[in-house]
């Protein structure tokens, strides 16, 4: 009889786990990735300030940070303006003729650091996950496009999920690293842009936050 409840105990315990520690796995990995994807969104929208300001995309961290530490937006303003058409008055024997031109008037400019980020210095740590010690993001940029044609810039920022999710089950981050869904991080890794590729986007669902 003690044997038998033994075992029943062992087994409870074991189906227990079974529903329990998938559970578990995924409150941890939708806190980390909810915090990795933050950080991810950071790196997008200052490399995008970096493209906007130089038209190429930061190589590395240490550029980047001291782009958004020293950089400035352009402030301008569109607007028409009609004047006289020389060569149409010319060909219509001195009838004035008109056409209307887009001006473009330079207002000001605005330090990029306070147009993304305000007051926070977060962007100096943008690289580094604070689940576990040590991790951080990793950053590529490049250039794409057919030989003998204008090169596109491109950047890639990605993270394993190996990395985030370090001391979590083995057989669950496994599991993790195949998922294809809707719903979830598809993949091996969360990343944002692509270096075979014009794309800016992350690989998270919009519950995440946005991807665009």
């Amino acid at each position: 009889m003690i044997a038998l409840i033994a075992l029943i105990a062992f087994l409870g315990y074991q189906t227990f786990n079974s529903i329990y520690e998938p559970i578990k796995f995924n409150k941890v990995k939708q806190k980390r990735y909810a915090a990795v994807i933050e950080k991810m969104i950071d790196v997008r929208d200052s490399q995008l300030a970096h493209r906007q300001v130089t038209g190429t995309f930061a190589p590395n961290f240490e550029n980047l940070i001291k782009f958004i530490d020293t950089a400035e937006f352009t402030i301008t303003q569109r607007r028409v303006e009609t004047v006289l058409d020389e060569e149409a008055t010319k060909l219509y024997g001195g009838v004035e003729t008109f056409k209307d031109i887009t001006v473009i008037d330079t207002l000001g400019t605005v330090p990029v650091k306070d147009s993304l980020f305000k007051k926070s210095n977060r962007y100096k740590t943008m690289m580094e996950i604070p689940s576990i010690e040590g991790a951080k993001i990793e950053m590529k940029s490049g250039f794409i496009g057919e030989e003998g044609k204008p090169k596109i810039p491109v950047f890639e920022a990605k993270i394993l999920k190996n990395v985030i999710l370090a001391d979590q089950d083995k057989d669950l981050v496994a599991q993790e690293n195949e998922v294809v869904s809707v719903d979830g991080v598809n993949g091996n890794a969360i990343k944002v842009g692509s270096l075979d590729q014009v794309n800016t986007s992350g690989n998270w669902p919009k519950t995440y936050g946005d991807s665009e």
